[in-house]
């Protein structure tokens, strides 16, 4: 028996209704009625398959407006920088700074502060930012820390993988690797994994511990990792790896 060759691209109907052109059965009972055309030619058929890419689709005759693809860029946030759109007291923002890389409107998954760097993925589509900050989702956010401080309260750190609550706030599991070959006088590095990310959540919890924050770089966020990125540099997330991930 012969292979049958799998259809390429996305069913008409569920662009469609993708597009809040109609729900999937009234957008199959349009193609049928002779409502559709594809690249100027009618389809009366549902198992239709078109490529957002190259086909032009049109209901009655009028030109419908296809969902972006979902297009994800990763920037090393250099310290100084602030992640928000507009800043009142004139700073630099990281979206005035990948402009200058020719990004078109993005939006940012999760927030580091003025003096943290590393890793921001940016997106295109606000729905992806909304599903990858979840706490449903858990993505794992991975930092390298540096800390100040006279004593590392080394069994202190190890219990922060229990969660701990300060001020009557609770702050959740955190993942800590001590880094003893890279202790400065009183400066250590410390790998910090968590899920959370809630806002300057590390800083709190390092100075409840008697300790100062004097460095912290993102190095991953979910499967999205910093690589050999430099502070200030751009670089796209291939579509090929996006599929890999099963986000396209």
């Amino acid at each position: 028996m012969p292979e049958t060759t799998k259809p390429q691209g996305i069913r008409l109907a569920k662009i469609l209704a993708t597009c809040g052109v109609a729900s999937r059965r009234q957008a199959e009972v349009l193609i049928q009625t002779g409502h559709v055309a594809v690249n100027g030619r009618i389809t009366t058929e549902v198992t239709t398959f078109v490529d957002l890419d190259k086909d032009t689709i049109t209901v009655d005759r009028k030109p419908i407006t296809l969902p972006d693809r979902l297009r994800v860029w990763l920037y090393y946030k250099p310290v100084g920088v602030i992640t928000t759109h507009h800043d009142p007291e004139g700073r630099p923002t990281v979206f005035d700074e990948v402009k200058r890389h020719g990004l078109p409107h993005v939006v940012s998954i999760g927030r580091l502060d003025l003096n943290s760097e590393g890793l921001i993925i940016l997106t295109n589509q606000g729905s992806f930012a909304h599903y990858a900050e979840a706490p449903k989702t858990a993505w794992k956010r991975c930092y390298r820390v540096r800390v100040f401080g006279d004593n590392l309260p080394v069994d202190q750190l190890m219990r922060l993988q229990d969660g701990i609550t300060i001020d009557g706030y609770h702050y959740g599991s955190i993942d800590i690797d001590i880094d003893i070959n890279t202790r400065n006088g009183r400066n250590h590095w410390i790998m910090m994994t968590l899920t959370e990310g809630k806002n300057r959540e590390i800083r709190k919890v390092m100075n409840h511990l008697g300790l100062d924050v004097n460095r912290l770089i993102r190095l991953s966020y979910g499967a999205f990792e910093l690589g050999d990125l430099k502070p200030g540099m751009v670089k796209e997330v291939s579509a090929k790896q996006l599929k890999t991930l099963g986000l396209l």
